[in-house]
């Protein structure tokens, strides 16, 4: 992840032209981009999809971006909105049913030890967090992948950050109870 100041200068750059500064700026939030869209929508391609749309997005639109540290967190809300609009549309075609199996979710949580335990905590891990609603999921995401304090993930989501503390909480107790 880049200082705040990095950050800083190559938003700036970026909007003056400098296609290689928003290239830095991609490399540096590419990895949290994508695993958060793959836990929520549980398919590495359209995971693939969704972040290049993200991208193509916060290019074209980064003069509509106000204040240039909050980069990241603009970038996320990109991506979450279009996530929720593709979850959305599959509900209404598909009546819930998400596609993903243990291997991709296995890019996501990977481990240097395939033991078939691992495959199992895997595959447990990825059910408890089926669990959560959409909302829960982009709060957890947002936590783990993103390594958002709540403050941030609240700016985001435009929550107070004692509701997202307290949606937090609740979402890994459900987890944990899914898992007991």
């Amino acid at each position: 992840m880049i200082d705040n100041e990095r950050q800083i200068a190559l938003v700036r750059q970026a909007r003056a032209g400098d296609p290689h500064a928003f290239a830095e700026l991609y490399e540096s939030i590419y990895k949290d981009l994508y695993k958060t869209a793959l836990m929520r929508l549980g398919n590495p391609e359209d995971a693939e999809n969704v972040v290049s749309d993200t991208v193509l997005d916060a290019y074209s639109g980064l003069s509509k971006l106000r204040d240039e540290s909050a980069f990241r967190g603009w970038i996320f809300r990109i991506l979450s909105n279009k996530i929720s609009r593709i979850i959305k549309e599959y509900i209404s075609t598909r009546e819930n049913e998400m596609s993903g199996s243990i291997e991709d979710f296995s890019e996501v949580v990977s481990s240097k030890d395939n033991s078939m335990k691992n495959v199992e905590d895997r595959m447990l891990i990825e059910n408890a967090f089926r669990v959560l609603s959409e909302e829960e999921k982009e709060i957890v995401s947002m936590t783990v992948f993103g390594e958002y304090d709540s403050q941030e993930v609240a700016e985001i989501m435009k929550l107070n950050r004692n509701t997202v503390r307290s949606k937090y909480s609740r979402a890994l107790a459900k987890m944990r109870a899914y898992l007991s």
